[in-house]
């Protein structure tokens, strides 16, 4: 946008005596419509609500407005005054915070207002003070809810020169592409209000380096945000552009201005905004959202079904009433219930109430915009991609292997149990909210298949979020999700008559669910042997097992324990003498799992001793891709198959490949989502993508062009071939 005079030029409001004079003073319904408790209509909501504006401030004071949740029912109600819910990094939220509850498909929005009243780990409990239902001009104006355009780069709407916080890198591309936004301002008493705004185009221009100008367009003259910003000038925006996973985090301290020359530049069919909003930026980054990305809120599937959530024009007149019943006057509460009963009225209110949305938009200079309803129909978009569910499960006992190791026993939610089938050896994706962010780990399965119950085993380490969230923090009755069965070390379906298993660790998990099931087929004349290292006798996993089943078979089981504290380290020595000393048939598989360095020993150890590359298998684990070796700034993803392009898509920065080409409903390849089965394995056809070492790709598919999209994060503008390889 083109600016006609210096930011420090504008005129200024600093009286609520002149914010009223051009704004007006909200009708008393307006101000009726405020409950202080959550009723059933607003409960509703909250447990059909997958993402939330959510505005706080750090004990320091620090301003700072987000969005939070990913699936519906992420608040918990605890009673009509106290919720609660999982806040990701950063910042501690102390004192009043504030919300805005969006439905998919409905332009209504709940606010909530509240205070912090407790804070564990990541969990944030709130009391409540008020809520209330939003008009959805906001919504309209912005076009939220329709099919967005392809994500893509856009272009600024000025040009920035220096090095202001609006000149990090994909800020600017964003503001010019953003609709709609939260916006967190406090009151003199410190009341915390998160308030929408959405525009045809950007919601926010850019002036220079350094400063936002937001229009201020014709409401319903409550002006929460411009009377706080006369007491308080210290404000933080979160920022959408439907289509991408990412939000604009911005904070500054904001101004009021009626400057005519600048509001003209805002016009719309020659009618300008009556006020204007000046942010002097402080900080501005663009980041991925993990609630956004998971609430997948531009999906048409995401839009609520019609009947499942009140009606929020008639939860507002719900709220009008109990509110006049103790206001003086007010309409009479009883004639307002009264109306309210009256057969067809909660349709008949939003016909009027679309008419007047529409009306009102025609007079600030919009094109005629169809409201969004409750009633519009969820369509399914053409070709795109639906994401394999995940398999919910109950965790139904924590058994404890060793002081450092504890299975998982996992059974399904529902009151039928199925069957958890897969190949012994077999790994599956365990996926579990953590602070208020969905984490994947991949598990072997210790039991064998075929039954109700799956059962994994979770080593302790060291700093490991998964584990340590396993470790500490779940129990019995917690419930959390699966993906699988992945991964291509496995027993034969026709397994020789002979296996030969090292492992070291954890690495016994998928050598178990082997053992397991060969000798659960008592008739069995087959042989196991298994070489065993741990780092002392406590710390063997499943030790007292092992010894049990070796014992009732002696003469199809082996076990041969070192233990590294007294033995040192497994070598090449050592697997060599176990190996022949054992000596295997000739057509014996040999399995190992463990730390690289021992996988490779043995893997030269039978190369020496001339067994075949096909009968030798190995299982690697990654810990998924690490977002700090990705590029700090959104980066557009080109997806083709058989030489025709498929979509684009923005990749934002910590985002991997996978994770935004399945939130923009691109046919992604993939299985586990932690880069150990290959399933995700495409050709890169132009730019760099940095992915997690080490991973299932083998040196010759790497050479050929190949990466992981689970694992791999952008560093440039990238296309990928897809073509099933």
């Amino acid at each position: 946008m083109r600016q006609a005079t210096g930011s420090s030029d504008l005129r200024r409001l600093t009286t609520v005596h002149e914010v009223e004079r051009i704004v007006g003073r909200p009708a008393p319904a307006v101000l009726l419509k405020q409950i202080s408790t959550l009723d059933e209509g607003c409960r509703t909501v909250l447990d059909r609500c997958p993402i939330a504006a959510f505005g706080y401030r750090d004990a320091d004071g620090t301003s700072r407005t987000t969005f939070i949740g990913g699936t519906p029912g992420f608040v918990r109600v605890h009673s009509p005054t106290r919720i609660s819910f999982s806040l990701p990094g950063p910042g501690d939220p102390h004192g009043p915070v504030s919300f805005f509850f969006l439905l998919p498909g409905v332009g209504e929005i709940l606010r909530v207002n509240g205070s912090v009243a407790a804070r564990k780990g990541a969990e944030t409990t709130v009391d409540i003070e008020e809520a209330y239902v939003h008009c959805a001009q906001a919504v309209l104006r912005s076009r939220l809810w329709q099919p967005p355009a392809p994500p893509a780069l856009a272009e600024p709407s000025a040009e920035i020169t220096d090095d202001g916080p609006l000149h990090r890198p994909g800020v600017a591309e964003f503001l010019a592409a953003a609709p709609f936004l939260a916006l967190s301002t406090w009151d003199s008493s410190g009341g915390s209000d998160t308030t929408p705004r959405g525009d045809g185009q950007a919601v926010a221009r850019i002036l220079d380096s350094r400063t936002l100008v937001i229009p201020d367009r014709k409401g319903n003259k409550r002006a929460d945000t411009l009377h706080n910003l006369l007491h308080d000038d210290r404000l933080s925006v979160a920022a959408l552009v439907p289509g991408r996973t990412g939000v604009l985090h911005l904070r500054g301290r904001g101004t009021i201005t009626d400057d005519p020359v600048l509001l003209e530049t805002m016009a719309l069919r020659g009618m300008p905004p009556h006020l204007a909003l000046l942010i002097d930026v402080e900080h501005a980054e663009v980041t991925g959202n993990d609630a956004v990305a998971r609430s997948r809120p531009w999906t048409p599937g995401s839009h609520v079904e019609r009947g499942t959530v009140p009606d929020l024009i008639a939860l507002a007149g719900e709220h009008l009433a109990a509110g006049s019943a103790h206001a003086e006057g007010g309409p009479p509460p009883f004639l307002l219930k009264l109306v309210g009963a009256i057969p067809g009225m909660t349709r008949l209110l939003r016909l009027v109430m679309n008419r007047a949305y529409r009306s009102g938009l025609r007079k600030e200079g919009y094109e005629d915009i169809a409201p969004v309803t409750e009633s519009r129909r969820r369509q399914t978009a053409g070709g795109a991609a639906t994401e394999s569910p995940l398999r919910q499960v109950r965790i139904a006992e924590v058994r404890k292997e060793t002081p450092s190791a504890v299975t998982l026993v996992l059974e399904d939610t529902g009151e039928r149990h199925g069957s958890f089938d897969f190949r012994p050896g077999q790994f599956f994706t365990l996926v579990a909210d953590i602070d208020g962010s969905q984490v994947r780990r991949a598990y072997s399965a210790s039991s064998a298949p075929g039954s109700s119950r799956l059962e994994v085993t979770v080593k302790h380490i060291e700093g490991g979020r998964f584990s340590s969230h396993v470790h500490h923090r779940l129990r019995a009755g917690d419930r959390i999700a699966v993906r699988g069965p992945s991964g291509s070390f496995h027993a034969e379906p026709h397994p020789p008559d002979e296996i030969v298993l090292v492992a070291a660790g954890s690495g016994v998990t998928p050598m178990m669910s082997m053992i397991r099931t060969r000798l659960a087929d008592r008739r069995g004349h087959d042989r196991i042997a298994l070489l065993y290292s741990s780092r002392s006798t406590d710390e063997i996993i499943f030790g007292e097992e092992l010894t049990r089943l070796a014992r009732e078979h002696p003469g199809r089981l082996s076990v041969t324990h070192v233990l590294t504290g007294r033995d040192g380290r497994l070598d090449a020595d050592g697997v060599r003498r176990w190996v022949t000393g054992h000596s295997p048939a000739r057509d014996a598989h040999y399995y190992a799992c463990g730390p690289g360095p021992l996988m490779d020993t043995v893997r030269a150890v039978l190369t020496e001793l001339g067994v075949p590359d096909e009968r030798v298998h190995q299982e690697h684990f990654t810990r998924g891709a690490d977002p700090g070796t990705a590029a700090t700034a959104p980066q557009e993803l080109t997806v083709e198959k058989n030489g025709q392009r498929v979509g684009t898509v923005v990749v934002e920065p910590g985002q991997t490949l996978l994770d935004a080409g399945l939130a923009a409903g691109l046919p992604m390849p993939y299985s586990c989502t932690v880069g150990n089965c290959g399933d995700c394995m495409v050709r890169l056809g132009g730019g760099e993508v940095t992915q997690n070492e080490p991973n299932c790709l083998t040196p010759q598919q790497k050479a050929d062009g190949y990466i992981l999209t689970c694992v791999g994060c952008p560093l440039s503008r990238v296309t990928l071939d897809i073509t099933d390889p």
